[in-house]
């Protein structure tokens, strides 16, 4: 009895071409920049930036939603969104002269919110 021929490669599944030579690796030259595979703000629970902390300095309305612009005590500038964390908080709310934080409570204490204004002097 004769074995009946085998089916038919699927397309795409063909013999794949030999690989050349590999490839030298790309080197990433720093020159100044941040990692870009860095979270851009980190949170450390209680030994970073703390949210009350933060200096609020301008609403800017967006065209999806407004932005919250905060300076840290040590002059570095953040541009915030809604959901966006920094530090121990996370953007619950924008207005348009003031940023609302939800901050994780004390042990054995419920979360808590901070909201910080615009100065007007």
């Amino acid at each position: 009895m004769a074995t009946p021929p085998p089916p038919p490669k699927p397309p795409g599944l063909a013999a794949q071409p030999e690989a050349g030579p590999p490839l030298p690796p790309i080197p990433y030259e720093v020159k100044q920049r941040r990692d870009p595979f860095s979270p851009v703000v980190v949170s450390q629970g209680g030994k970073g930036l703390q949210v009350g902390s933060v200096k609020l300095v301008g609403i800017i309305q967006g065209r999806q939603s407004p932005l919250a612009l905060v300076e840290a005590p040590d002059g570095i500038g953040y541009i915030l969104k809604p959901s966006d964390t920094l530090g121990d908080g996370r953007v619950t709310q924008i207005g348009p002269d003031s940023v609302t934080f939800a901050v994780p409570g004390a042990p054995g204490q419920k979360p808590g919110s901070v909201t910080l204004r615009l100065r007007t002097d």
